[in-house]
């Protein structure tokens, strides 16, 4: 329903912004699909709430008739020049910025949207600071196998099941009716409530494993109308972490680690040492691995023996 309105605002404003003419309501409704199998009264009431949400995020609507000598019916069209978005000036600093988004979504489903924003900007002769796009680690990566399909379900509230593998335990199969994406601390998560324990529930889209299945229709379900992602994140998930690890850091590397860190301390010119803290063994080898060559865990042993487990894990998945 939702892709269906928003598929027939798109149609309305291609017609009302191409034609050189004002449009009657009559030939607007041959055009624009959505709107020839509606009766009379549903067309009209159709046609006045697309136009009120067309004005409120800013697109101006005309009216106007095609000779103003004689008392035509009233005709709609939209003004390139009022509908075009004037040029942007923006610094090299808030360019490279644009250019920091190309590369937090560049393995997710609006790489090609984000990539070629950086690309008009370059062609534009907006000078791009190439130098702070190097200086700085994205945040977040969208690199999660399961991201678009659970993104796509939880923005069009289709009921989901995937399997699920949780620290030390067999992976279990999860019914959830998405309620939407977050990140928290540098992760992907999915908040949404677990059909099977009957109750809201997070999970790590990094443990996700295999295809993720729909098992309903879109819209078959509500999200809660007082849903606050952040608090559900805060009262969902683990106590915070207490153990202390000691990790050597390549400089300008393991930004998320250093976020986190008790102290960081320069060990020459290429690394630091940092003290972090944690909760689970699991999650801090994990993140450790993500960095490959550029965090050596010293302490614990048991985060360093996991790390490494991952790493030579992933080692020989690349050489088959």
């Amino acid at each position: 329903m939702v892709a269906r309105k928003t598929e027939r605002l798109m149609n309305l404003v291609i017609a009302l912004l191409v034609s050189r003419q004002f449009l009657t309501k009559d030939r607007i409704r041959q055009v624009v699909e959505g709107y020839r199998d509606q009766s009379d009264e549903a067309f009209d009431r159709m046609f006045e709430r697309d136009k009120d949400e067309l004005r409120e995020i800013g697109i101006v609507i005309e009216t106007g008739s095609h000779d103003k000598l004689f008392d035509d019916e009233i005709g709609y069209r939209i003004s390139r020049g009022d509908f075009e978005l004037g040029d942007i000036d923006l610094t090299p600093e808030e360019a490279a910025v644009v250019g920091l988004a190309g590369r937090v979504w560049e393995h997710a489903g609006l790489a090609g949207e984000s990539g070629q924003a950086l690309v008009k900007l370059k062609a534009a002769g907006i000078e791009v600071d190439d130098r702070v796009l190097s200086m700085v680690e994205p945040r977040l990566s969208a690199n999660e196998p399961s991201f678009d399909a659970v993104w796509d379900a939880a923005t069009r509230r289709v009921p989901i099941s995937f399997s699920y593998a949780r620290p030390g335990r067999e992976p279990s199969v999860r019914h959830v009716q998405p309620w939407g994406v977050l990140s928290w601390h540098g992760r992907w998560y999915l908040a949404g409530f677990d059909v099977d324990r009957d109750a809201p529930r997070v999970f790590r889209l990094t443990r996700v494993i295999g295809d993720v299945t729909r098992t309903g229709a879109a819209g078959s379900y509500e999200v809660p109308a007082d849903l606050d992602l952040k608090a559900l994140a805060h009262e969902l998930f683990p106590a915070p972490a207490v153990e202390p690890a000691r990790l050597r850091v390549r400089r300008g590397r393991g930004n998320s680690l250093r976020r986190t860190a008790h102290s960081t301390v320069p060990v020459d010119d290429e690394w630091d040492e940092v003290l972090v803290a944690y909760a689970s063994p699991w999650e801090l080898a994990s993140e450790a691995a993500s960095f490959g060559p550029d965090v050596v865990v010293l302490e614990p042993a048991d985060v360093r023996e996991q790390t490494v487990a991952r790493l030579r894990a992933a080692a020989q998945e690349a050489v088959r």
